[in-house]
C-alpha cells in the first residue's frame, strides 16, 4: 500500500491563509465541474418554504422527542436477523492505506459537484472514502441517491461508508440502509405519548416508497465497477485495520446515541489500538463542547478520552466548514477535535466561532478564514437588502474587523489601516463575538441574536469561492496524517487544490 509521503498530489503553493487567491477571490478560469452536472438541475436551497416543511421532523424530534433510538434498535435487530456479524466490524488486512472523508454532501447542486474534482485530484488514489453526516438532502429520500450520491461519485473508483446525519433521519433512515446496507424495513417511529402527543402523529413525516429497481439500475450505472463495491454492517460500524481503528457512530436527529450503541462503542473501543471516531455531531465545535449523550449514562466524549481506548482524533459532520481542535485531554494526550462538514452544503459562517478557549487560539485552524467567512456574508446580504455600499466588504476590511472585534491575530495578514467604522458594524451585526475588546454600542442589535443556522441556512450560493473542503487521510503503522483541502469552485484549483491545513498524529 501506499505509505503516507508517497501519496497524493504536493499541496498547491498558495491557500487561503498566503493570499487572496489562494482563497478563490479571484479566478483565473472557471471550474470544470459544471461539465459532470446533470443538463437540468434546480439550485438547491433552503430558502425554499416546501425545503423546510420536508425537514420538519428535526423540530418535531426536538420538541416532543427523538424517534432515531427506537427507530435503530429496530434496524439493528434485523440486520443481525439477516446474519450481521453483532460486531459490525470491516476487516482491511493492510497497515498502511488511505481514504478520503467528506461531510454533508447531498445537495446535489453546484456546490456539492464543485467539489468532486478536486477531490478526484487529491484523493482519487485512496482505498475507500468516508461521508460523515447528511448524505442527502433535505430528508434523506431513497429516490434522491441517483444523482446526488451515484452520479457525482462516480468516477471515485473505491467503496464509499458513511455515517448517517440528521437529514438522513427524516424519511427514518429508510433510504441509507437500503443503499449502504442492503436493509429495508419498516421505518416508522413508535406512537408518542402525552397530551400533546397528535402533533407528532399528525404532522411527523414518513418515509417514502423505495424503488429497489431504479436504485439498482443507478448503481449499475454509475457506480457499478466491481471496485467502487462495499456493503456496511449497519448505521454504526468499525474499520478495522493492523495499524488503526476507524469508528463511526449514528447520533440520529438529535445527536444522542442508544444504550445498545453505547455498549458497542465501548466494547469496540477497547484495547491500546489507536483509534479514531466519525460521528454525524461534532464532539467540540464554534468552540462549544458536545461530548454526545449516551442512553442510560455516559458521554461519547468520555469514551473517546478514556486513555485505555486510544482515542487520536475524532471527527464530526453536521456544521458546513472545517475546524480542528488539538486538545490536551487530563490523561496528556492530545486528541484531535475536527469538524469536516463542507462537502456540498451551504455554508456555516466561520465569522461567529469566538476567541477559543478550548485551545489557544493560536492552535485552532478553520477553513474559511473568519475574514473570508464575513466577507463573503456580508456581499449576500448587501445585495438582498439592496445596501451593498453598507455591508459589501472586501476580504482586507473583514479580517480587519474580525481582528479588531475578537482581538486576535488573522489568518491571513494585511498592512492595511484599522477597520472603519462600517466595517465595525457590519461585523457586530453578523454576529461576530466579542473577543478582549470593548462592547460597541451597536453590539445589542436584535440581528446580531439571530440564530447561526438560520442566517447560514438562509445564505446559500452557487458561484466561487465557495469554501468546502474535503479531508485525504493517509495512515502508516506509525503515524496518521490528515490533510484539510478547500474546494472553491475555481478552476484554477481543481487539479492541485489548496491544502488548508495538516497534522501528523503518531500512533505508536
Amino acid at each position: 500500500m501506499r505509505a503516507a509521503e508517497e501519496a497524493g498530489p504536493a499541496p498547491a503553493p498558495d491557500n487561503s491563509r498566503t493570499s487572496e487567491a489562494g482563497a478563490g477571490w479571484t479566478c483565473q478560469k472557471p471550474g470544470t465541474f459544471r461539465d459532470l452536472m446533470p443538463e437540468r438541475v434546480r439550485d438547491f436551497s433552503w430558502r425554499r418554504p416546501k425545503v423546510l416543511w420536508r425537514s420538519r421532523n428535526d423540530v418535531l424530534a426536538r420538541l416532543f422527542g427523538d424517534p432515531s433510538n427506537a427507530i435503530r434498535r429496530r434496524c439493528v435487530t434485523a440486520l443481525r436477523e439477516r446474519g450481521t456479524p453483532a460486531a459490525f466490524t470491516v476487516h482491511r488486512p493492510a497497515a498502511e492505506f488511505s481514504f478520503a472523508l467528506v461531510g454533508d454532501t447531498g445537495e446535489g447542486d453546484k456546490s456539492q459537484y464543485a467539489v468532486v474534482p478536486p477531490l478526484l485530484n487529491a484523493a482519487g488514489d485512496t482505498d475507500f472514502m468516508i461521508i460523515a453526516s447528511d448524505v442527502i438532502y433535505p430528508t434523506g429520500d431513497a429516490a434522491e441517491y441517483p444523482e446526488k450520491f451515484f452520479r457525482p461519485y462516480k468516477d471515485y473508483f473505491a467503496p464509499i461508508y458513511a455515517v448517517p446525519g440528521n437529514h438522513d433521519w427524516y424519511d427514518g433512515l429508510r433510504g441509507f440502509l437500503h443503499v449502504f446496507c442492503g436493509l429495508d424495513v419498516d421505518c416508522s417511529p413508535p406512537p408518542w405519548r402525552g397530551p400533546l402527543s397528535f402533533v407528532p402523529r399528525l404532522l411527523w413525516r414518513r418515509s417514502g416508497t423505495v424503488d429497489s429497481r431504479a436504485l439498482a439500475e443507478a448503481r449499475n450505472l454509475y457506480r457499478g465497477a466491481p471496485s467502487q463495491q462495499g456493503v456496511q454492517p449497519g448505521p454504526y460500524w468499525a474499520i478495522d485495520t493492523p495499524s488503526l481503528r476507524i469508528i463511526g457512530i449514528d447520533t440520529g436527529i438529535t445527536g444522542a446515541i442508544d444504550r445498545e450503541q453505547g455498549e458497542w462503542l465501548r466494547g469496540v473501543s477497547a484495547g491500546p489500538k489507536p483509534k479514531l471516531l466519525v460521528t454525524g455531531k461534532p464532539i467540540r465545535v464554534d468552540d462549544d463542547h458536545r461530548p454526545g449523550p449516551v442512553e442510560g449514562g455516559g458521554t461519547v466524549d468520555a469514551i473517546v478520552q478514556d486513555p485505555a481506548h486510544n482515542y487520536v482524533a475524532a471527527i464530526g459532520g453536521d456544521i458546513h466548514n472545517y475546524q480542528r481542535y488539538p486538545v490536551e485531554v487530563e490523561s496528556g494526550r492530545t486528541v484531535h477535535y475536527i469538524v469536516s462538514g463542507g462537502g456540498g452544503a451551504f455554508m456555516h459562517g466561520t465569522h461567529t466561532i469566538p476567541r477559543t478557549q478550548a485551545v489557544d487560539e493560536a492552535d485552532f485552524r478553520c477553513y474559511p478564514l473568519r475574514g473570508d467567512s464575513l466577507s463573503r456574508y456580508g456581499k449576500l446580504y448587501g445585495r438582498w437588502l439592496r445596501l451593498p455600499k453598507l455591508f459589501d466588504l472586501t476580504p482586507e476590511e473583514a479580517t480587519a474587523a474580525v481582528e479588531h472585534r475578537l482581538g486576535i491575530e488573522p489568518g491571513r495578514g494585511y498592512a492595511g489601516p484599522a477597520p472603519s467604522r462600517r466595517a465595525r458594524f457590519v461585523a457586530s451585526v453578523l454576529g461576530v463575538p466579542r473577543g478582549n475588546r470593548s462592547r460597541p454600542r451597536f453590539a445589542r442589535l436584535p440581528v446580531r441574536k439571530l440564530p447561526q443556522r438560520f442566517r447560514s441556512e438562509m445564505a446559500d450560493w452557487d458561484d466561487p469561492p465557495f469554501f468546502k473542503n474535503f479531508l485525504r487521510l493517509d495512515v502508516t503503522e506509525t503515524e496518521l496524517r490528515i490533510r484539510c483541502y478547500a474546494a472553491t469552485g475555481c478552476g484554477d484549483h481543481e487539479t492541485a487544490p489548496p491544502c488548508e491545513d495538516e497534522v501528523t498524529i503518531p500512533l505508536c
